[in-house]
This record gives C-alpha cells, sequence and structure tokens, in this order.
C-alpha cells in the first residue's frame, strides 16, 4: 500500500514541477530567480506536500520525495542536472570555495579512536600543538573514544562558528596521561593543490579540482618551483573531476599569450561569452606537459583542452571523461539545491568533447565501465575505433594537428592504464583505509628512524617480509585476499604502504614523489 502511494504521489509531484518550470521556461522567466521556489500561483507543489504531509493515511516524508522526484526530472534533462540535498550541496561548496570553519585536521577512525593524519599547516590545531599521530579520548571532559563514533558526529563536533573553543583530551605516543589542548574555531584554509615540487629540472603540479582559491594556489607554488630551478611544468589532472568554469579560465590564462581564446560557452537561453587569455600568464613560454586520464572531466578538459587545440602543451596519458556541459547552482531556502545545465562550452577549435547521452543516464554512467571491457585504457588504437568518435567531426589545432568532437580530450601520447592497480584486493585494501591504518599500528616506530623525506624516500623499501607482515595485518579485516590478485599487485602495494607512511610523516608532496617514482605515466611527461 504503501509502495503503491508513494509510486502515484512522486509521479504526481513530477507532472506539478514539470508543468511549472515548463510554464517559467516558457515565459522567459530566469531560471535561477524562479527555481529559488518563489513560484507564482499559489504554489501548487508546496500545497500538495502540506497536503500529504498532513492528510495523506500513511506517514510520509515529503522531504525525501520531493528530492527524489525533483532528481529524477532532472536526470531526465541531461546526467549533470541534479537535485542536492543540503548536506552534499554544503559539502561541495565548501570543496569548492577552498574553506571552512573548524579546527584544521584529517583523522582516522581505529577501533572507535580518532587518530589524527594530517594537521592544516597554520590552522587552529596546528597552532595549539596538536600533531600527528594523536589519539583523541575526551572532547571538552567527555569521553570521546570508544562512543561509537560516526563521520557525521565528528565533523559536527568538531566544526562550528569562527572563534568558538573545543577542548581536545589528547593521547600522545601511546600514553595513558592525556593532555588538554585547548583551540579556538577559525577559518581552515584548504590548498586545491595536492603536491608541488621539483624532480631534476621539472616541476610537477598535482590538482584535485578548480577550486576558487586553485589559480592563486597554484602561482604561489610556481615561484617556488622556478625558485628551486624549474626549467619545465608537467600538470597532472588525473583524477579532476572538475570545478569552477572561471578558475579553469584563470589557469588556461597562466599559460596562453594576451589575446588567445580559451573557451567559449554558449547556450537556448544563454548568449555566446567568449573567455581570452591576458596578459598575465605567469608561465607562457615555458615547456608544459598536462597529464590526463578517463577521470578527468569537466573544467580539467577545458584546460586541457585549450592547451591542445592551441598546440601549448602536450597532452599525455588516456581519454578524458567527456563533460562538455556547464552547471549553474540554485539554491533553496533550505539549504538543498540544483546543479541546471545551462550552456555547452567549446575549446577554440570549436569543439564539444561532451559524450552522448541520448540513451540514457543508465548508459552513460556505464561508458566507462565499457571502455574498461573494450580494452581502450590498455590499447591506444582502439581510442578512434570506439563508437564515440565514430562520424565525429575533425577539428584542426593552431598547427594543423587533427583533433576530434564528442567523448572527451584524446590524449597527443597515449600511455595505458597499470592493471596492477584495479584488481580487487586493491580496492578492498583502500576502501578499508588499510595503508594508513597498518602506518599508524606498525610503522611508526619505522618513519621515526628517518630525519628527512629524502632519506625516507631514498633509503627504506618494503622487503618482502614488511609485505607479508602487512598482508596478515590487512587479513583481520579483509576475510579473503585471492593469490592472483595479491601477485599481480604485489608491487604497487608496497608502493602505496610506502607512499602512506612517507605522507603520515611529510605530507601529500611525499606521497606523491614516491607514487611517482614507479608510475609510467609520470616518466613518460617527463620525457615530453
Amino acid at each position: 500500500m504503501k509502495r503503491t502511494a508513494g509510486i502515484i504521489f512522486r509521479t504526481l509531484i513530477l507532472i506539478l514541477i514539470g508543468v511549472t518550470i515548463g510554464l517559467l521556461i516558457s515565459n522567459d522567466n530566469m531560471v535561477g530567480r524562479k527555481l529559488g521556489l518563489n513560484f507564482s500561483n499559489p504554489d501548487k507543489i508546496s500545497r500538495v506536500l502540506y497536503l500529504v504531509s498532513n492528510k495523506y493515511v500513511d506517514s510520509v516524508n515529503t522531504d525525501s520525495v520531493e528530492g527524489v522526484t525533483v532528481n529524477d526530472m532532472l536526470q531526465n534533462l541531461d546526467p549533470h542536472s541534479v537535485y542536492l540535498p543540503a548536506q552534499q550541496a554544503r559539502s561541495i561548496n565548501e570543496r569548492l570555495e577552498g574553506g571552512f570553519n573548524g579546527i584544521g585536521l584529517e583523522y582516522q577512525l581505529l577501533r572507535d579512536t580518532l587518530v589524527i593524519t594530517q594537521v592544516n599547516a597554520d590552522g587552529p590545531a596546528a597552532k595549539a600543538g596538536i600533531m600527528v599521530g594523536d589519539r583523541v579520548i575526551n572532547v571538552d571532559g567527555s569521553p570521546f573514544s570508544g562512543t561509537q563514533l560516526t563521520v557525521q558526529r565528528i565533523s559536527k563536533t568538531f566544526r562550528g562558528e569562527k572563534d568558538t573553543q573545543i577542548t581536545l583530551g589528547i593521547s600522545r605516543n601511546q600514553s595513558k596521561k592525556l593532555q588538554d589542548f585547548p583551540i579556538k574555531r577559525d577559518r581552515v584554509t584548504l590548498s586545491s593543490l595536492d603536491a608541488a615540487y621539483t624532480v631534476g629540472d621539472a616541476g610537477y603540479v598535482k590538482i584535485s579540482k578548480f577550486a576558487s582559491t586553485t589559480d592563486n594556489d597554484f602561482r604561489t607554488a610556481l615561484k617556488k618551483l622556478q625558485a628551486d630551478g624549474m626549467q619545465k611544468l608537467v600538470l597532472d589532472l588525473r583524477g579532476n573531476g572538475g570545478g569552477y568554469l572561471n578558475t579553469a579560465t584563470a589557469m588556461a590564462d597562466e599559460f596562453l599569450p594576451k589575446g588567445k581564446l580559451i573557451v567559449y560557452t554558449q547556450g537556448s537561453h544563454e548568449p555566446r561569452t567568449d573567455y581570452f587569455a591576458t596578459d598575465s600568464g605567469s608561465y607562457e613560454k615555458g615547456d608544459l606537459t598536462v597529464i590526463i586520464d578517463e577521470y578527468s572531466a569537466s573544467a580539467s578538459e577545458i584546460l586541457a583542452g585549450a592547451l591542445q587545440d592551441l598546440d601549448r602543451a602536450t597532452i599525455v596519458g588516456r581519454r578524458s571523461f567527456g563533460k562538455g556541459l556547464v552547471q549553474q547552482q540554485f539554491a533553496f531556502g533550505d539549504g538543498t539545491a540544483i546543479n541546471l545545465t545551462v550552456a555547452r562550452y567549446y575549446t577554440p577549435s570549436g569543439r564539444s568533447i561532451q559524450k552522448s547521452y541520448k540513451n540514457g543516464v543508465i548508459s552513460y554512467r556505464n561508458e566507462l565501465a565499457d571502455r574498461i571491457r573494450k580494452g581502450e585504457l590498455l590499447n591506444a588504437g582502439s581510442n578512434l575505433n570506439d563508437s564515440a568518435f565514430l562520424g565525429a567531426s575533425a577539428y584542426h589545432t593552431t598547427k594543423g594537428r587533427k583533433v576530434f568532437s564528442r567523448g572527451g580530450i584524446m590524449p597527443d601520447v597515449f600511455v595505458p592504464t597499470d592493471t596492477s592497480q584495479n584488481t580487487q584486493l586493491i580496492e578492498q585494501l583502500a576502501g578499508n583505509q588499510l595503508f594508513t591504518a597498518y602506518v599508524i599500528d606498525r610503522l611508526q616506530p619505522v618513519i621515526s628512524k628517518y630525519p628527512t623525506a629524502d632519506n625516507f624516500i631514498g633509503q627504506y623499501n618494503i622487503s618482502e617480509e614488511s609485505l607479508h607482515n602487512f598482508i596478515a595485518y590487512a587479513s583481520q579485516t579483509v576475510k579473503y585476499i585471492s593469490p592472483s590478485d595479491l601477485q599481480q599487485s604485489r608491487n604497487i602495494i608496497k608502493t602505496l604502504i610506502k607512499a602512506n607512511a612517507a605522507r603520515f610523516k611529510w605530507g601529500n608532496n611525499a606521497y606523491y614523489r614516491v607514487l611517482n617514482d614507479s608510475d609510467t605515466t609520470f616518466k613518460k611527461a617527463l620525457q615530453e
């Protein structure tokens, strides 16, 4: 009965929302204004929700149903127009705005105890003297460890209004004696750069997202790299799912001379808007290589597409995701929001790299799995034979090289994926956070013997005995460890143990130095 009622109710709301938004759009109203639920004709949707909430025979969670129904409608438009619950909308915005109010640390839950794994430099926790490896036992004088901790509860406890205070009861170096650390909450700034360091005469910068601070973070890092003698730059956009359009164009501006078209956007209700480079670029002439992969999307593809079309950089890696749609967020009064596609973007040569979604959302989301199944990530020759490119229009770079529309950015230099990283065992070990857990439980005495990251990276290696010890430790959580997976992934497991140990004491630069030391794609990028 309840299931049938829920289906009828969702259908009714979907029809009402569709009709209402259809009327708004047809009347040339501004979507951003009208989708704030400021509907004319006293809001039928709100009235229906009120009646169901207060009169319906069974109990119905109207907030949940409303969100699901709106999302159903948006997903019928395109795969990237979505409804965002309040917590998700807040999380996305904080991530892209580059900070939040809190104390500034990262942690791992280990046997229902919060263990600190990173402390934000210059953040409130760092200023109070909190250190990596500390265990939080009490909070504000009350027990915290062993109280069935959850991520939601931890976030609610540690975050708060600026200048409010929290006191952490810390156990350090396994001591049973607790030290109290009063911490005043403040603005915690998050860098959008994962790493920036030099390898010989090459600079390496890893960017995970295009946040509001990314271009400033990049300029700061670039100055240091240049001071360290950098002669060429490797920009790593692997796994970067995008972010702000303006940030992507600002990043492109760093590499391009004044007057070059970076990208243009256009939609039925959005006139064409061109984005041009200015004369403020800080790296307009140096050698540049950009690494992408199948998870590089949206703003990453804007940057890579511009640099490829204008022959400014060599693109290395694998074909990118293929997202050529621009979303704008429209907020509701209750903290929820929708990300609505308002335009398409086009690279300087005029190509749209958006892959097809005509077969529906499920097919769209399975496209990457299909690419993997067909072996595209292993064989450069299969890229252009993919259905995404059959019949696609050919475009040309400034120097006349052929590039294609639809289906993402095709790299100039293809590097196959490392299959040793794609086993179920790696997913289980990473998903259960066992690499960091092992470092916390077993490797801290080992790490402490090395005074610097250089010493550790250059001298420490994971032996077969160490690998065996790790697998024995992991088997307490992962009940079945496939012998074939272990054989296939043994080298990457060793690398990940060492990389996580390096990160625990010396941070992200050390982590990526270890990873890149055996990374074929990175090594190829250095050669270009």
